[in-house]
């Protein structure tokens, strides 16, 4: 399959926000259920071990306009979950039989106790993940969370799965994200070659269909690289920081690139890469997923620092790491965690001399001039003087 035929197929699945692929999934395994999770992290392992179809939900980004939802908010939060309550209201997520919440921030918490309100049939579920970085404490928490969850999971979907069960499942997502990686990888050294649209709508593609077929899709995608490379660009390398819960709009990808910027690192759909390093599949699944959580997720806003400093070094070893020549501050408009994270971010980058830029967007925005010039004249101001 070419590089075109693969990014068409990801194309359609992001475009279908009435989750065709998943309700063809569901017809064809009768008595089979699928559960929904929104951003950040969900543990996808649990549900594949079920037996279920872990769905992820991002919302209707700039195709879906919001009538329904906007009774359920107030103006002044962040468009996903009134974008995700309309998706709901509309229909377009019968097809569930359960949603989790995770821990993202108060928003997210609320839409948790609506969603039970308002679907009442449906295995509703707010997951807390820890936000003490003590292993001691940390890891015993989290576990007991797992375990509750697995036992809810087996009674939606009538199959407690066993120990090698689980383990299957570790295997499988372990390498699903050693994947993910050595494509963030090529992406950092050939970015000419993995274009971020094509990353992007990838990664969204993953989030309707099972783990096997995303797997199966990154590896033809690998072998349509080195069939079909592209031809490098006199392109500033940048990486995008603060889109790890509501996602931008693919069109707002596309301007960065098209402004003269190489994305070489991002947040986008962080779940799909939160555990940095393979889960342990000796010894207890559950106990292993938990230990790898706490020892190995990757920076967000929405894990707790204690540390006000490892902010502040945090970009700068993104940066260096990526080999990027500057940072886009790219966060959700009213997305607390990004916002109130983004000062000391910032603070870290100019205290290097990293040259950065910040803007707001909506998933639902349609507008991108504004950040195209921004982004263009961001690229520009880097080749000729560094950013100075």
């Amino acid at each position: 399959m070419g590089r075109e035929s693969i990014i068409r197929a990801a194309r359609e699945i992001y475009d279908d926000l009435d989750f065709q692929r998943v309700r063809d999934w569901l017809s064809q395994k009768p008595g089979t259920k699928a559960v929904g999770y929104l951003p950040v992290y969900a543990p996808r392992e649990l549900i594949h071990a079920c037996g279920l179809l872990p769905v992820g939900i991002h919302g209707g980004g700039d195709r879906v306009e919001i009538i329904k939802g906007d009774a359920f908010y107030q103006s002044y939060i962040c468009h996903l979950p009134r974008s995700v309550v309309e998706l709901g209201q509309s229909g377009r997520l019968d097809m569930l039989s359960g949603m989790l919440f995770p821990s993202t921030c108060d928003v997210i918490r609320n839409l948790s106790g609506m969603w039970k309100m308002l679907y009442p049939d449906q295995y509703v579920r707010y997951i807390d993940v820890p936000q003490i970085a003590t292993p001691e404490i940390a890891i015993p928490f989290w576990e007991g969370e797992l375990r509750h969850l697995l036992n809810d999971l087996a009674k939606l979907s009538g199959h407690h799965p066993s120990e090698d069960e689980l383990r299957a499942s570790l295997g499988l997502y372990n390498e699903v994200r050693a994947a993910l990686r050595e494509l963030y990888e090529l992406r950092r050294t050939r970015p000419w070659d993995v274009p971020t649209e094509e990353l992007y709508l990838l990664m969204r593609a993953g989030e309707s269909i099972p783990p096997e077929d995303f797997l199966a899709m990154i590896q033809s995608y690998f072998r349509a690289i080195d069939d079909e490379p592209n031809r490098p660009r006199d392109n500033s390398r940048v990486i995008v920081v603060g889109s790890f819960c509501e996602q931008p709009p693919l069109g707002l990808i596309k301007t960065i690139e098209r402004a003269g910027c190489y994305v070489v690192d991002d947040d986008f759909l962080i779940g799909n890469r939160f555990l940095t390093e393979d889960v342990e599949l000796s010894g207890d699944p559950l106990s292993c997923l938990a230990e790898s959580f706490v020892r190995d997720a990757v920076a967000t806003s929405v894990i707790y620092e204690a540390d006000p400093h490892g902010k502040r070094s945090e970009i700068k070893d993104k940066v260096d790491a990526a080999g990027a020549d500057g940072v886009i501050f790219a966060a959700a408009s009213f997305c607390d965690p990004a916002l109130l994270d983004r000062p000391m971010l910032r603070t870290g980058a100019e205290a290097h001399d990293i040259p950065c830029i910040a803007f707001k967007f909506s998933e639902n925005s349609g507008q991108f001039q504004q950040f195209r010039e921004q982004a263009g004249t961001f690229s520009d101001s880097i080749k000729l003087w560094g950013g100075a």
